[in-house]
């Protein structure tokens, strides 16, 4: 782990700073993804399968000789239980369990000099969890599932698993891969100090396992009660955010972005196409230019955002061009360009566009998914970088290429702040993309 020297001596800390790394406690590969990486260090590649349970692949020798003190007792459980697949969770809890079982309670993950957290420091909430019908049942189920699992180990009481599991809903963090998509899980130490915002000043990135803490704007000091993080996805409205919170960390969030008001998130459309005022739904008139709004306006507005409701959570998984282009032309004229549910249609458009390898529609989708990102997610924030990058590359695809260089530039100066210069995103997937841009602009 590599800790940046506290800054109570009032030292500076500049935009784009590592202040924390840190190796996960314990991780999982998530099981959709284990024929397909490393159950250790997550990388994708060329894979072997550990001759004994074969359930789990390995990159090389090396990997498997790291995990062997906790896979050497989860080993023959997976070969008991196959083919069957164990819940993620229930894996996670496992290998905590084994963990702990070998010691592992007394790890410290310091984030100063002096202050760390070993496991039992974390939070469980563990009246908020017992408290919550969802969980307790979710709880139960893994209980069952560790039973029949973990049958050469002894568990521990109902209590300390409930402990267990807490400190899982409460401190787990989604292990991304370079296009920020989840692949794993795990368990961090230091960094579980980092309290939640909906406009943080720092951002969690990984390279493989390794997670990441850089700051995303200049800091008088590194004073860790300060140093806010983003537990959720921020393009969602205060209402939304704040419910998720509630739902799963038990707070109600009184961030700055969530005490301000927020017109623009559930907007309504102006009805004179050149006027770009939020609106409330219910209002009879612009409040900027009077435009008057048609009659019922108000029920059309419900019906479009029904609808859109429904298709969004049906695409939450996978976005179809199609159903995006329908939702699309019902929200035309009815919802604002920076209402919510317009801004996450654009996405799903531009996500189907990708996969679909439609070009022309990628960019079309992508140059106006733009604005939304910049108002909710900010310049300084990974995925604003990352969209920079994908359009840089669908304009290079396009043969666009003084496009795609100021689209790769852009994506630059974002993703050194978030992700570094020496990072894997910017050495191996942007820079290529960018060099790339240059010679063919050179040879124009």
């Amino acid at each position: 782990m590599r800790i940046k020297r506290s800054c109570y001596n009032q030292d500076s800390i500049n935009a784009g700073t590592t202040i924390l790394t840190s190796k996960p406690f314990a991780h999982i590969l998530k099981s959709l993804f284990r024929n397909e990486r490393c159950d250790h260090c997550l990388e994708s590649g060329k894979l072997f399968k550990c001759s004994v349970c074969q359930y789990v692949y390995y990159c090389n020798r090396n990997c498997q000789k790291e995990a062997w003190s906790i896979h050497k007792i989860e080993c023959p459980n997976l070969k008991k239980i196959s083919p069957k697949i164990i819940p993620d969770a229930a894996r996670l809890m496992a290998r905590i369990i084994i963990k702990l079982h070998q010691g592992g309670g007394e790890e410290m993950g310091y984030y100063t000099e002096k202050k760390y957290r070993k496991f039992k420091d974390l939070m469980s909430h563990y009246t908020d969890i017992k408290n919550d019908a969802k969980r307790m049942e979710h709880f139960i189920s893994l209980c069952a599932v560790l039973f029949a699992f973990l049958e050469n180990i002894p568990l521990p009481n109902s209590a300390e698993l409930m402990g267990i599991y807490g400190r899982i809903c409460i401190n787990s963090f989604d292990i991304l891969d370079l296009d920020m998509n989840s692949i794993g899980v795990g368990i961090y130490l230091a960094p579980s100090v980092i309290d939640h915002s909906c406009k943080p000043n720092a951002i969690a990135v990984f390279e493989g396992t390794t997670i990441i803490i850089r700051t995303l704007e200049d800091l008088p000091c590194l004073n860790w009660s300060q140093i806010r993080i983003s537990y959720i996805d921020i393009l969602n409205s205060t209402k939304d955010r704040r419910e998720e919170l509630k739902k799963s960390y038990y707070f109600l969030c009184d961030c700055q972005r969530c005490i301000q008001p927020e017109p623009m998130a559930t907007a309504a459309a102006c009805p004179n196409t050149s006027c770009t005022y939020p609106n409330s739904s219910d209002a009879t008139e612009c409040q900027k230019c009077h435009e008057k709004f048609p009659p019922n306006f108000k029920e059309t507005f419900d019906e479009v955002t029904e609808f859109s409701a429904h298709h969004l959570q049906n695409m939450k998984n996978m976005a179809y061009l199609d159903v995006s282009k329908i939702c699309l032309k019902k929200q035309e004229g009815v919802l604002h360009a920076f209402n919510i549910q317009y801004v996450r249609t654009l996405e799903a458009a531009f996500e189907a566009s990708v996969r679909l390898l439609s070009w022309e529609d990628a960019e079309y989708y992508g140059q106006r998914l733009l604005p939304g990102y910049l108002l909710y997610y900010e310049e300084r924030y990974p995925l604003t970088g990352l969209l920079y990058l994908q359009l840089g590359r669908i304009q290079l695809h396009l043969n666009k290429a003084k496009q795609a260089y100021d689209s790769l530039r852009k994506a630059q100066s974002l993703l050194t702040i978030t992700h570094g210069e020496k990072s894997t995103l910017t050495t191996e997937n942007l820079k290529p993309y960018l060099y790339r841009s240059i010679d063919i602009i050179k040879n124009l």
